[in-house]
């Protein structure tokens, strides 16, 4: 085990209220429909054609990075840096690598600024990975108004705009569209849930300090979730309460089962309480272990930090992702 890492593969101390494959898929469902209760509904239109455009291109060593925009909807484009590694012309998997609250936006995980321990684009594209690393609405060189487009959030606005980043990822004739995963810190971590608790096309995930119960979120004030960035129905419609909220994240936990999902979760977050986090793998991981047998795709771990990604728990995590994406484990 990494030194300052506790791994948490423990029961819930009593039996969920899921027992049948049949009720986690009807409470999977419940739970998309209360997020789309507070979010916004998912758009269902067809998909406009990404009509990429490549603004500039610089090799490394280990990869060519690319700063591109892609197409959303129509008339909004959205800027990210494409990260293609040098080497062999087969099929690689290929990770969505969403940035935390910084102004640069995409330019952190990219390696261009921001902090040096958030730089998983860069890093996992010297793995080997397609990394793709867009700006989330009014972050970067990103600028939108989710609202005049008629979405209820921002948040939704950036589900789809992440999906439409999938579909650019699978569109790649470097990519192998079976492997693709997302990862974020932050901001980022918690768009790495929403987004795949909608798109089942990613098959592994990476959230770090992004989510507790929302009971444990500043004491139950969730103000936070609530302004223009996110979800202002959590005030307008929900009073910002957390007993009223039609949707939580032990519940986003449990519909991801059982895809792999590697929780990086410090003792110290000021952000993200850290029992608030036990508490959603603690009912998650019964829907893991005993409906899908899979405790070991969910994992938890504990460093003694802050609201921070470490080296030692970023190894962790790319260690895992390969195992589930790289290495085709089974397990």
């Amino acid at each position: 085990m990494i030194a300052g890492l506790v791994v948490a593969l423990t029961l819930c101390a009593e039996l969920p209220e899921v027992h049948t494959r049949a009720q986690w898929d009807a409470q999977r469902r419940q739970t998309l429909a209360g997020m789309q209760l507070v979010m916004g509904p998912l758009p269902r239109r067809r998909p406009e054609p990404l009509r990429v455009v490549v603004l500039e291109e610089e090799p490394f060593p280990k990869f060519t990075r690319r700063k591109i925009t892609y197409v959303s909807e129509a008339g909004d484009r959205v800027p990210a840096y494409l990260f293609l590694p040098a080497g062999t012309k087969r099929r690689r998997p290929a990770m969505l690598c969403l940035h935390q609250t910084t102004r640069i936006g995409k330019g952190e995980p990219a390696g261009v600024g921001g902090k040096t321990d958030l730089q998983y684009a860069r890093e996992l594209a010297e793995r080997g990975y397609v990394t793709l690393a867009p700006d989330y609405p009014n972050f970067g060189d990103y600028k939108v108004d989710a609202y005049a487009m008629g979405y209820a959030s921002t948040t939704m606005k950036g589900i789809w705009n992440h999906m439409r980043a999938v579909d650019l990822l699978a569109s790649l004739p470097e990519v192998d569209a079976k492997r693709i995963g997302v990862i974020g810190h932050s901001l980022g971590g918690h768009n790495s849930l929403f987004l795949a608790a909608f798109d089942t096309r990613i098959r592994a995930i990476v959230t770090s300090c992004g989510f507790n119960a929302f009971a444990k979120y500043m004491k139950g004030d969730l103000t936070g979730w609530s302004h223009k960035g996110y979800m202002p129905r959590i005030a307008s419609d929900y009073g910002k309460d957390p007993a009223r909220m039609p949707f939580d994240f032990p519940g986003i936990l449990t519909a991801l089962a059982p895809r792999p999902v590697f929780i990086n979760a410090p003792l110290n977050d000021a952000n993200f309480e850290v029992s608030g986090v036990r508490d959603c793998v603690a009912a998650a991981m019964p829907v893991y272990q005993r409906i899908f047998h899979a405790g070991g795709r969910l994992v938890a771990t504990y460093p003694d930090t802050g609201h921070e990604f470490p080296q030692a728990v970023r190894q962790a995590a790319y260690e895992f992702l390969d195992g589930w994406l790289k290495n085709g484990a089974k397990r």
